[in-house]
């Protein structure tokens, strides 16, 4: 491929597929195990906690590794990371497949969640190194971000048709799709000089420490269901990640290559967007679970019925490249942010009254307004992570984005899963899904009310944004 040239030969073709193949995978891959978890479930004989500790334990490592696996990419090499922690995938992915115990998914998954943290930001620096900044770079991100919203969206789908066949499949149809890209990877995509000697190192008390916080912070919030069994648990539970929390600010002060840098915490829109990105992840991760409980276990439907209910909301891959930059040059970035939050927060409004018998007809509107809320809030929340930040630090920012996304998703999960267990104890599952459904309705609130405190410190007119990832890559 020219450096210069604007055409793309076959073999950058190749590269790109291949780089679109990995986070097309990571998307599909949460979007299947969302959607067979009831049955899943079923099988296995798992409670509400630990089934919701299946989803939590990957996000917990894809969002506790995040920052280090883009630091490593850079020590060690992009090409490197990418391989490697594509194999892990793999592997782990197949172990998911053949677990009997919820240890041995939980195991799997937060191992495969590690795994993406590494390949994720490795695979989105080989994009950019492999192609040159101008309209070549330009087209790449824009197919390598439809092609994560694809992923996601189709993922509904794909995991209802495996988990058809048996749930096992799908953690073994990731690893039939791991090893193709493997293969055509291996000499499609070369060494592009990133690990050349640099001074620096590896933050790992950072990355550690921050991990070990978000792990026992959302534990602690799953234990609150067992609150009553033994609440000295559940405080100091609560306590220890309140410590390895202040544990990593120490460390961040300290370390002569931190993990964050922590004055990059003074920029207000990025901490807004931070704030907001977790809100918003929380609430959908939160609903999610609880439409995917409702639809399979109180209203009887099939995982396939339940992945093309939600497909919907993949409206947001035709909208989010087309739509939202036309909208953002008009309205600026965060007017079009807070539109989406409101349209998140009026979704899971009109979806408090749902009841046995309601009709696919009645939840489209929430379903809609959910896809126009993914449409209008995912770019602007990474414009807004960036805003007024340093452009050499755009990585870090981007980098505190998509961790907070993922602690966000973490979060909602749990919080649910401990709101609709104590508010049903008899199991009385569509009286605990109601109740439950206040929690993303809130959440949602609270992350438009915090995108507002921004509007008077924002002008109107803003650039429109660069193609930015979906659901999947977060």
């Amino acid at each position: 491929m020219s450096a210069s040239g604007v055409r793309m030969d076959g073999r950058a073709w190749g590269v790109l597929f291949v780089l679109c193949g990995a986070i097309f995978l990571e998307g599909i891959d949460v979007a299947m195990l969302n959607v067979a978890l009831p049955a899943i479930r079923a099988d296995l004989g798992l409670s509400t906690g630990t089934l919701s500790g299946v989803v939590s334990a990957y996000v917990l490592g894809y969002g506790g590794f995040m920052l280090l696996g883009g630091r490593v990419a850079d020590l060690l090499g992009r090409r490197r990371m990418f391989l490697t922690w594509l194999a892990v995938f793999l592997v782990f992915s197949g172990l998911g497949g053949f677990a009997s115990e919820g240890w041995m998914l939980l195991v799997a998954r937060f191992v495969t969640g590690v795994a993406a943290a590494f390949m994720a930001p490795a695979g989105l620096a080989l994009v950019t190194s492999n192609f040159p900044d101008g309209p070549q770079r330009t087209r790449a991100l824009g197919f390598y971000a439809g092609t994560a919203a694809g992923g996601f969206s189709l993922g509904l789908v794909a995991g209802g048709l495996l988990a058809e066949a048996g749930w096992r499949w799908v953690f073994f149809a990731p690893v039939i799709l791991s090893a193709l890209i493997l293969a055509a990877a291996v000499p499609l995509i070369k060494d592009d000089g990133s690990a050349a000697p640099r001074r620096g190192g590896f933050d790992l008390a950072g990355a550690l420490s921050i991990t070990g916080a978000m792990l026992l912070l959302v534990y602690g919030v799953v234990r609150l269901e067992h609150a009553g069994d033994g609440p000295a648990l559940t405080v100091a539970v609560f306590a220890a990640g309140v410590a390895l929390a202040a544990a990593f600010v120490v460390v961040e002060r300290r370390s002569a290559d931190p993990l964050v840098r922590l004055g990059i915490l003074r920029s207000g829109p990025l901490v807004r967007a931070n704030l907001g990105a977790l809100l918003f992840l929380a609430a959908f991760a939160g609903f999610q679970l609880l439409v995917t409980l409702y639809l399979q276990e109180v209203r009887g439907w099939s995982a396939l019925q339940t992945g093309l209910a939600m497909l919907v909301i993949g409206v947001d891959t035709i909208l989010a490249p087309t739509l939202t930059p036309r909208l953002v040059d008009r309205f600026g970035n965060v007017r079009v942010l807070f539109g989406g939050l409101v349209a998140a927060a009026l979704a899971y409004a009109l979806f408090l009254p749902v009841a046995s018998d309601w009709t696919y007809p009645m939840m489209l509107p929430t379903m809609v307004l959910l896809g126009m809320a993914f449409s209008l809030s995912y770019g602007p929340l990474t414009m807004a992570a960036t805003d007024g930040v340093d452009e050499r630090e755009h990585g870090l920012a981007g980098g505190l984005l998509y961790t907070s996304m993922q602690f966000g998703t973490a979060l909602g999960i749990s919080v649910v899963t401990a709101v609709s267990v104590a508010a049903a104890p008899g199991g009385q599952r569509l009286e605990a899904v109601r109740t439950a459904l206040v929690v993303p309705l809130a959440l949602a609130v609270v992350a438009a009310a915090v995108t507002a405190f921004g509007l008077a410190r924002r002008p109107a007119t803003e650039p429109a944004p660069e193609p930015v990832g979906a659901r999947g890559s977060a």
